[in-house]
């Protein structure tokens, strides 16, 4: 979509010449000519359907047609992403005389007319497609084939190599040694499993490492290196402008979840071995300064436009938002950690809930943060604003609320870091037109971002407290995401903007938090079914970067400029070719990923 700044320079240029040919349109543009019947000089406002409570914006004027001359053709470009309502006004009365509600197609050429009926106060306008659109999801379906061939491929070579005749082949024909790691890989090495003696002591869920894990965590580390590097230009694959989903705003949060799931495992395994908390207590702040600082001063400054200026430094990011969550999550959790597992009867009572009444403080603790979020978010006062705004400023709320971008979250983080120390560009930009800078991982949602946090630090206990009890470690799993999934709907009253706190990747809303939770156990059970209970699928390609996740992401960030992650497209204008060079550069870190994993190559913090 367009600024109104756009929006009116594209009008007057094409206005200039009404009669010329459109000029090359760009992704996501298609051509209207509207035409102009009556006497009457009308204003062409819009509005996408997409933005919330958004007052038209003025597209152009439509000169009049001449008393005895042929009718008057204005050009315009306009956005395909989403469905516009154009709107015709008089511009004698400013007086709305009709509108349209259409879903333009990229690169699709369309006539709107404009004329009277039978009585001169009637107007009439229909909309025309002169030519058809282009389907620029086609390199999606395509793209789409190809990888399920790959895997369609890999899961027959797997399944051939097994065989007798091919296992003597490749032992003719290579050495032992390497035959055998061919054989026995499945792309990798096993699971790391604890010593015959200790399988009765430790359990098997915590003695070895569970691959669906690293598996939903390498999943969700490939979207978001994909995403970040453009998905194709394609509106779903990039954030959502204010409230809602898309693809892009699935994979952070399940990225925390995961990290929550990990501390509880980890931290239980490292007491059980006899580490001393203390220790475990200096890890934990060295690892989350440490994540800090990467984010700082190696991912956010953009060292290919000069040198780190500390004036515009953004200061929120992916990785500070990881580590600060990491380091409330996993002192909670060190503080009620036991060094053996309670080992409870299942005619206990309370057996069925005691994965969460042993730890009932960090419960109190969690409620009483998420109580700070609810009444910093509801009850701050912010000047200019209403309280409790949850908006994303700009023109939305009929431009009522300009400046008040992300209410309180906005105000607390220019407040504490200062407007030139936060996210510049953010998603709301793009629909709503907003002005004011906002971070989305900015101070205020860190306190949902614990949560989510927790809710995976949850999943980590159940795996622990019922280990290999796999229908009651699925059952559990999808309970919590039963439970967090009707949360949700009553938060938003199951719709996009209604609810008492919409979904908002922006805000990380309440409801965002547990409808990412919820989604994540669900798909936790998936991957958890799949790959370690029966074992259909070893988790590759997705096990890999999953194994090396902040290398892999600090990688993408860093290099993200350079070849063979980026090179000059022939057309830059094209969905295909931004599709086929993100799907390069987000294969080629699982390569890598792969390769670091086949060496033993770990980067841990």
């Amino acid at each position: 979509m367009y600024t109104r700044k756009t929006w009116v320079i594209l009008a007057l240029l094409s206005a200039s010449h009404p009669h010329r040919k459109t000029s090359v349109l760009k992704m996501d543009e298609a051509s209207l000519s509207v035409t102009n019947e009556i006497e009457n000089d009308m204003m062409l406002y819009v509005v996408s359907d997409h933005c919330y409570k958004c007052l038209p914006q003025l597209l152009g004027i439509i000169p009049a047609r001449p008393a005895s001359g042929t009718p008057t053709t204005v050009g315009f470009v306009v956005g395909t992403q989403h469905a516009l309502t154009l709107q015709l006004n008089s511009t004698s009365a400013n007086l709305e005389q009709c509108n349209v509600n259409f879903h333009f197609g990229e690169q699709g050429n369309y006539s709107l007319w404009v004329k009277n009926l039978n009585e001169p106060s009637l107007v009439s306008c229909s909309m025309i497609t002169d030519s058809e659109p282009i389907n620029s999801y086609l390199p999606i379906l395509f793209a789409f084939l190809v990888f399920a061939l790959l895997a369609a491929l890999s899961a027959v070579w797997n399944t051939v190599k097994r065989l007798d005749v091919v296992t003597n082949l490749l032992l003719c024909l290579g050495s032992t040694v390497e035959t055998e790691r061919l054989i026995n890989s499945e792309l990798g090495t096993p699971n790391r499993l604890v010593d015959a003696s200790m399988e009765s002591i430790i359990p098997a869920t915590t003695g070895r490492r569970l691959r669906s894990l690293d598996t939903f965590r390498g999943l969700a580390l490939v979207i978001m290196v994909f995403v970040n590097y453009g998905g194709g230009h394609y509106w779903f694959f990039r954030h959502e402008s204010w409230n809602g989903l898309t693809v892009a705003d699935l994979v952070f949060p399940w990225f925390v979840f995961i990290m929550g799931t990990s501390i509880g495992l980890s931290l239980s395994g490292s007491l059980r071995s006899g580490v001393k908390r203390t220790h475990l207590l200096w890890k934990i702040f060295w690892r989350s300064l440490q994540l800090f600082l990467i984010g700082v001063i190696i991912v956010n400054p953009n060292y290919c436009q000069g040198p780190l200026s500390w004036d515009s430094l953004r200061i929120p990011g992916v990785l500070q938002r990881l580590g600060f969550t990491y380091l409330i999550v996993a002192i909670l959790d060190l503080v009620v950690a036991r060094d053996r597992l309670t080992n409870l009867s299942s005619e206990t009572c309370w057996y069925s809930v005691h994965d969460v009444c042993l730890y009932w403080p960090t419960w109190l603790f969690v409620i009483a943060f998420e109580t700070i979020w609810l009444c910093l978010t509801f009850l701050l006062p912010v000047p200019d604003c209403p309280t409790g705004y949850l908006g994303p400023g700009g023109i939305g709320d009929f431009g009522q609320y300009q400046n008040c971008t992300g209410g309180a979250a906005g105000y607390i983080d220019r407040w504490l870091l200062g407007n030139n120390h936060i996210y510049q560009m953010p998603s709301s930009r793009v629909v709503y037109q907003s002005v004011m800078p906002f971070d989305p991982e900015g101070v205020l949602g860190s306190i949902n971002s614990v949560l989510m946090a927790f809710l995976g630090l949850q999943a980590g206990k159940i795996l622990l407290h019922y280990r290999d009890q796999h229908r009651q470690i699925i059952t559990r799993f999808l309970i919590w995401g039963f439970i967090l999934g009707i949360i949700s709907a009553v938060l938003t009253k199951c719709s996009r903007n209604d609810g008492f706190i919409p979904v908002n990747k922006n805000l990380w809303s309440l409801s965002y938090v547990t409808t990412l939770s919820c989604l994540a156990f669900v798909a936790l059970v998936v991957f958890y079914y799949l790959v370690d209970v029966k074992k259909w699928w070893s988790g590759t390609p997705f096990f890999y970067p999953g194994m090396n996740s902040i290398l892999v992401y600090v990688g993408h960030e860093v290099f993200e400029e350079y070849f063979p992650f980026r090179w000059k497209m022939a057309n830059n204008q094209s969905h295909a070719e931004h599709l086929a060079q993100n799907l390069v550069a987000t294969s080629i870190w699982v390569i890598i990923a792969y390769l670091l994993y086949r060496k033993k190559i770990f980067w841990k913090i």
